[in-house]
């Protein structure tokens, strides 16, 4: 009675399963995407159809097939299959894992996968009780990671497991997962009479962004909140699924790779002076839900570090876009934004002060604590000034032009240049009557 019970419990759930849990792939005929890593004949299949598999890290943007893959590994090998999640678990579950797997390899000789669902999640300390068991062999870890392994991943446990990257689907395969979801009368929706529009359905794939949970749950809700007409047919234009879904689920996660890449874009955008561009992801970062905050802060350090004096306006209007952010607020402060975005992309780049800087910091790093020389030295008593602080001093206003000649360099850096401008911006900051030697000598660049 309990085994009937369970088993009509099973079957209940997995049909009240969200549609991407219960269309998802057993086998790799079914499998769509990824040809490049699990295609026929490719090494990762041949492993696992040969059950030969060894630990493997899968990393790829959501809805890439991850957890598939790891459950088609299931489905293939001999081995004992145990998910194991690190958002819910931690490391007294990770022992008595591996005491149940040392107790099936020693009575049974069957090997353990243990997939490891958002392994990024486990700190350093935690990854490292991973590896004297997958040294010995007790487990092999399947491992499933958004963000990059390079950053999340503690090296010991990289350099004992194979790699692999899985890429965001292309549009045609998501078409491919979608049909198949419709037509699929035992686990799909095939028993609903539906049309799409060619329209109504470009803009399904177009929201599912590359990602196959994303897509699938969309469908699923468009369909069961499409009413159906008077022949049971439910027709889906571009005009109902844009109602349905009302904004599209953009990947990006302000703490991951996604980000930094988008604000990468942004910067290198706008030091490319192609507006168009820095407006593109702009706007990117701010349909994700990106902080406005932090992308005017992105903006003042571009506009000194990039900018500089050959458009000191720059760091006004940069300061000006953060004020009216912090003071204006969401949606408005966006169009502050983008009139900030295209004055950046816009404005003639110069990074002299920039690198000034970083040349000087060398030298400081070098040459250590060098003595300020002593005609630079404030005198604020008689005992300095005995010493010889401020000695020969002169004071520039007392001077033609308010100019001197005198070294302001400890004598280690004596005729040091950081500072070097562009030749055609030497008029916006300099008067003409004091260009000066910097520029008639031609130690500008």
């Amino acid at each position: 009675m309990s085994d009937l019970f369970d088993q009509s419990l099973k079957e209940t759930m997995e049909k009240e399963a969200p549609l991407a849990d219960r269309i998802r792939p057993r086998d790799f005929d079914e499998f769509v995407g990824q040809e490049e890593i699990v295609g026929e004949g490719k090494p990762l299949r041949r492993a696992i159809e040969r059950d030969e598999l060894q630990s493997v890290i899968l990393w790829g943007p959501p809805g890439s097939g991850k957890t598939t893959l790891a459950y088609i590994i299931a489905n293939k090998t001999k081995a004992f299959f145990q998910p194991f999640s690190a958002v819910t678990s931690g490391v007294p579950e990770l022992r008595e894992f591996i005491k149940k797997a040392k107790e099936r390899r020693k009575l049974h000789k069957q090997k353990t996968i243990l997939f490891v669902d958002e392994i990024h999640r486990f700190n350093k300390a935690q990854q490292d009780a991973f590896l004297p068991f997958i040294e010995n062999g007790t487990i092999i870890v399947v491992g499933a990671t958004t963000e990059n392994p390079s950053f999340e991943i503690i090296s010991p446990l990289l350099s004992r497991s194979m790699v692999l990257v899985l890429r965001t689907l292309r549009d045609e395969e998501m078409e491919n997962i979608l049909l198949r979801a419709l037509r699929d009368k035992e686990k799909g929706l095939g028993d609903y009479s539906v049309t799409f529009t060619p329209k109504g359905f470009k803009v399904l794939v177009n929201f599912a962004n590359g990602d196959a949970r994303v897509g699938l749950n969309a469908l699923e809700f468009i369909v069961l909140n499409t009413p159906a007409d008077s022949e049971g047919m439910r027709f889906i234009d571009e005009n109902i699924v844009a109602d349905a879904l009302q904004k599209k689920a953009l990947r990006y996660d302000k703490k991951g790779e996604e980000h930094y890449n988008t604000i990468s874009a942004f910067i290198k955008s706008m030091r490319d002076s192609n507006p168009d561009a820095a407006l593109y992801w702009l706007a990117r970062m701010l349909e994700s839900g990106e902080d406005p905050r932090f992308i005017a802060r992105r903006m003042l350090i571009f506009a000194s570090e990039d900018i500089g004096n050959a458009d000191p306006r720059a760091l006004l209007v940069a300061h000006a876009v953060s004020w009216a952010v912090e003071h204006v607020g969401m949606p408005e402060a966006q169009i502050n934004l983008a009139q900030g975005v295209t004055y950046l992309a816009s404005a003639p780049k110069d990074n002299a002060s920039y690198k000034g800087l970083f040349e000087a910091i060398r030298d400081v790093r070098e040459f250590g604590n060098l003595p300020v020389p002593f005609h630079l030295r404030n005198a604020v008593t008689n005992l300095m000034r005995e010493l010889g602080y401020g000695k020969d001093y002169k004071y520039a206003h007392n001077f033609p032009l308010h100019r001197v000649d005198q070294e302001d360099l400890p004598p280690e850096l004596t005729g040091r240049i950081y500072y070097r401008p562009r030749r055609d911006i030497k008029k916006v900051i300099y008067p003409e009557t004091i260009e000066g030697e910097r520029f008639k000598e031609g130690k500008e660049e």
